[in-house]
């Protein structure tokens, strides 16, 4: 482990750069997080920002710590995996510490770590993460609608899987090579789907609510992958979601988007989930009216801020 101390901003405040935390450090912030949670109805960190903080080190992953004494008031994340996009950051403040200057100091000390070349998540896109991006001098750029719609009564027939087409389930270990190679084609313009390894889905097959019943597959009559639909539980909350569906390039067209999307939500609806999400980006205007066809309605909006040297 490395660690890089950043000069205090004021007295008894410091930020300390790691690119590995110890388990302490990893239920420390775990901890903050589960209370920013609860404070803001939304999660500050992604489940990817989750899984990189819990899984131990990785290449490109820093890990920003904010501590006041022995206490820690706030938590940035700063990845440079991209080797073409600009590093991506997400930050948190504890609820209890707030309107105390530490989300800007964490802000300037991801600027400064990434050379003023940084991307950054407001989740939720509450009023004073977007305060702070104006403080930052960070400009919008890019909006990830989370869109949801009721399960009950379910209102999607049963769909027509495309002649020549089978539909099953993931096989792990089996179908692990196809599927990360039509993810890669099929979000190949996506800088974070597309660029899904083999260690992140094993990170996800790990996590607890993974189920290999929800995971459909479309092969051709050669029994080649053309696409699929992952979807996920997320049992504390009683929802279902359209965790991802991608298309082989060069079968979409044909509406076997469509038909993964009606089999996973009737797969949902069947565990008696009541409300079905699913995360879009605004300007994927095809994919949001297919879901919006579907009786998707956007619920509230993740906004990505960026600043360029």
């Amino acid at each position: 482990m490395t660690s890089d101390a950043v000069p205090p901003l004021e007295p008894g405040r410091q930020i300390q750069i790691h690119d590995e935390l110890t388990p302490d450090q990893v239920r420390e912030v775990m901890e903050l997080l589960a209370a920013a949670d609860r404070a803001d109805g939304v999660h500050a960190v992604s489940e990817q920002g989750r899984l990189y903080l819990r899984h131990g080190r990785r290449d490109g992953i820093r890990h920003l710590l904010l501590t006041s004494g022995p206490h820690l008031h706030g938590y940035a994340q700063l990845e440079e995996t991209d080797p073409v996009e600009a590093p991506a950051a997400e930050l948190v403040v504890h609820p209890d510490r707030r309107g105390r200057g530490h989300g800007r100091a964490l802000g300037t000390a991801l600027l400064d770590a990434s050379g003023k070349r940084l991307r950054v998540w407001a989740h939720g896109g509450k009023p004073a993460a977007r305060h702070l991006a104006q403080v930052l001098g960070l400009t919008l750029f890019r909006e990830l609608r989370q869109l949801r719609r009721p399960l009950e009564p379910l209102d999607i027939a049963e769909p027509a899987v495309p002649e020549g087409v089978t539909i099953r389930t993931f096989v792990p270990g089996r179908d692990d090579a196809a599927w990360l190679a039509v993810n890669a084609a099929a979000f190949s313009h996506h800088p974070e789907q597309g660029s899904l390894t083999q260690r992140d889905l094993d990170d996800r097959t790990a996590e607890p609510w993974f189920d290999p019943k929800g995971f459909f597959l479309a092969e051709d009559a050669e029994g080649r992958l053309l696409g699929f639909h992952w979807t996920k539980t997320h049992a504390e909350e009683q929802l279902g979601e359209v965790y991802v569906v991608g298309i082989l390039p060069q079968a979409q067209g044909g509406g076997l988007g469509k038909v993964l999307t009606a089999i996973g939500l009737r797969h949902l609806a069947a565990r008696g989930l009541p409300t079905a999400m699913l995360y879009v980006d605004a300007d994927n205007t095809a994919a949001v009216r297919v879901y919006e066809g579907l009786g998707f309605r956007t619920h509230e909006v993740d906004l990505m801020y960026r600043a360029e040297s």
